[in-house]
């Protein structure tokens, strides 16, 4: 299989199985956390529907040892599915934008004992977490009405970028020099990006 081939199939579902949702989600929500659909987190932003998240993880093919930016960590989930994937020898950055949700996150995420990865509160009028890239994988889990210039400046050659935009789930892989490769998968839905 191809380095950014869809997969690796096998990896996210031992990702999946070491992160239970239920931990992500509100107290209320959890006797739901079964249901392939989004739930809930409170500030107006929602936990993915998990087969989403799960295609999304898939197609952005994560290695061991990656660095790697989570764009709308909220609860924290895919933050600690990402640390799973990247394990011990890599790094996760996720940024929130709700000041509440990211130290709700960073808790959640304080629990799986993944030290290596981390929940940011993101800057007023900064999109993503430019202090540490250049990243070989960004997720981003809220929807864009065109690609983001600034989170894809933030991308390394070779690197590969999963997020919604405009309704399509779209993968950008970088190569060498400046250009892009847009890959589409089909038709998603999330919040805004803000």
């Amino acid at each position: 299989m191809s380095q950014l081939g869809v997969g690796p199939v096998r990896e996210v579902e031992a990702a999946f199985r070491a992160t239970p949702r239920p931990q992500f989600l509100p107290p209320a929500q959890r006797r739901w956390a079964g249901l392939d659909r989004p739930l809930p987190i409170g500030h107006g932003q929602t936990n993915s529907q998990p087969s989403t998240v799960r295609r999304m993880l898939e197609l952005l093919s994560v290695r061991r040892g990656s660095l790697v930016l989570d764009v709308g960590a909220g609860s924290g989930w895919t933050t600690a599915l990402l640390a799973c994937l990247v394990g011990p020898e890599g790094r996760v950055v996720g940024v929130e934008l709700e000041p509440a949700l990211a130290a709700w996150g960073q808790a959640n995420l304080a629990a799986t004992d993944r030290s290596w990865a981390r929940i940011e509160t993101a800057r007023p009028g900064v999109l993503g977490w430019p202090d540490e890239q250049p990243y070989d994988r960004i997720l981003v889990s809220a929807e864009a009405g065109v690609v983001p210039g600034e989170l894809l400046a933030q991308l390394g050659t070779r690197g590969a970028m999963v997020l919604p935009v405009a309704g399509q789930l779209l993968r950008l892989r970088k190569t060498v020099g400046t250009r892009v490769v847009v890959e589409r998968f089909g038709q998603c839905r999330f919040v805004p990006l803000r």
